[in-house]
């Protein structure tokens, strides 16, 4: 039974290929009862014997009656989604350990869709309604585990409008993907002082003793929990943490080569080394083995090392 995933997924590569809008057809669409609609089949079945067995009019108006509400439901249920439009939207890369949010984006050129649910069943599907000729924007979320990139692979997309005793639904590759950070962590990081210097000052990332105080700045993913302002944020100004930049000197080196143990942990405590160091406006360089990004600082050098980090190691820039 192990070679039914692999022959779904290929009859569906070939039935669906990926692609990074995919308009739903006669094609594309499946249809099927549903447990309700089961129940429903079983007792007409049921109505229709007693009508033959007492010879009953009535029981078979009836039963022909609900037999056609049955074969008309097909047919909504299955223009509920036909000629809906799925396009892949972008994304936000995120820490591990948080919601990955995915968007993509529903588009009606022609009727209004009601009630379609899409995403993942591992996160479950958001119920939404497409106005006729309009667009419907949705952030799917999905938890993550590893740094990398994350590809959810395909997305369903399914209708029980009008009745609920029919499902109609489908399997689409919007090649949707998201970058997965490492997740930062707390710990003593020993920098070198000057992206061209070789020797090693000890200082380590602790947010005081080697930086000038600064003053209050908003609460970033990966700060230092022992920074935050709590008087603050008891008198209802949001979470705040205080504020260092560094003394004048040579720009701090961030090198992979100076840490030891798991490579993950070590990834980790670099992540939040830059962030830190990124939060202060401090001008920094990381090195990974042969690689040396920086020294630089700002908004684009924090997302260079962050997605430096992401990736590093990983085959082809895949998820592990």
């Amino acid at each position: 039974m192990r070679f039914l995933p692999r022959f779904r997924e290929r009859w569906l590569l070939r039935r669906i290929p990926p692609a990074s809008s995919v308009r739903l057809d006669q094609r594309r669409i499946f249809i099927m009862p549903t447990a309700v609609g089961v129940a429903f089949v079983v007792a007409l079945l049921l109505m229709l014997v007693a009508a033959m067995n007492y010879q009953n009019s009535l029981a078979y108006a009836l039963t022909f009656l609900l037999g056609s509400v049955f074969l008309v439901a097909i047919v909504h249920t299955w223009r509920n989604l036909a000629g809906l439009v799925l396009q892949a939207g972008g994304s936000i890369p995120v820490f591990v350990g948080e919601q990955a949010r995915l968007q993509v984006r529903l588009e009606s050129r022609g009727r209004m869709h009601q009630a379609v649910a899409v995403g993942w069943p591992i996160s479950g599907l958001q119920l939404t309604d497409v106005p006729a000729g309009g667009i419907r924007e949705l952030e799917l979320m999905l938890p993550t585990t590893r740094r990398g990139w994350l590809r959810p692979g395909r997305l369903r997309v399914e209708s029980r409008f009008p009745l609920g005793i029919l499902v109609a639904w489908t399997w689409v590759d919007l090649q949707l993907a998201a970058l997965i950070y490492p997740q930062p962590v707390e710990g003593e990081l020993p920098l070198s002082a000057g992206a061209t210097d070789d020797e090693s000052t000890g200082a380590r990332i602790q947010g005081g003793g080697v930086d000038d105080y600064q003053g209050l700045r908003s609460w970033q993913p990966g700060d230092s929990r022992r920074r935050l302002h709590w008087k603050a944020f008891s008198r209802g100004q949001g979470l705040l943490v205080k504020d260092f930049a560094a003394l004048a000197g040579h720009e701090p080196l961030l090198d992979l080569g100076l840490l030891d143990g798991d490579l993950e942990a070590r990834l980790s405590l670099l992540c939040h080394g830059v962030i830190e160091l990124s939060a202060r406006q401090q001008p920094f360089a990381l090195r990974l083995e042969d690689r040396q990004i920086g020294p630089d600082s700002g908004q684009r050098h924090r997302d260079e090392c962050l997605r430096a980090l992401a990736l590093f190691g990983l085959p082809t820039g895949k998820a592990p």
